[in-house]
């Protein structure tokens, strides 16, 4: 099994890819599959998530880029500056990760959460999408 436990520079080609969702990402230390079928051996500093872009090396060099995998996720799109944001304001009280893109949330599926929005006259789809979730306010954002 290759181990791979340091970030390479952000310009690096890379040999691999390791497609996982997000519960997994936040794993510190974990084993995998690359797509091309690699055993993996992950190690990232605890309380760190392995970002989607981020490419993993090891002893060998053998370079892997991270990629978020396609997940059941809630999706809400709306331009209404006042909507969107009660939407964030709301969900964020619930502690739950959130992804914010331009005019569109994300959070893993959610019937409850679903229903909330709804009930603020929002729109909520369910797709298969990646999920890159807000770091917080305490992490630092590079990316």
């Amino acid at each position: 099994m290759l181990k791979l436990t340091e970030i390479a520079t952000s310009d690096s080609l890379f040999d691999d890819v390791l497609t996982i969702p997000f519960d997994v990402r936040q794993k510190s230390r974990f084993s995998a599959t690359t797509d091309k079928g690699k055993e993996v051996g992950l190690f990232y500093p605890r309380g760190q998530i392995f970002r989607s872009g981020i490419i993993l090396t090891g002893t060998d060099d053998y370079k892997v880029l991270i990629k978020a995998a396609d997940e059941p996720v809630s999706v809400m799109r709306n331009s209404d500056a006042l909507k969107f944001s009660k939407a964030c304001y709301h969900l964020g009280n619930r502690h739950i990760s959130l992804q914010i893109l331009n005019a569109e949330l994300r959070y893993l599926r959610d019937h409850v959460l679903d229903h909330m929005l709804e009930g603020l006259g929002l729109l909520v789809e369910h797709e298969n999408l990646p999920f890159e979730p807000e770091a917080g306010a305490y992490h630092t954002h590079d990316h």
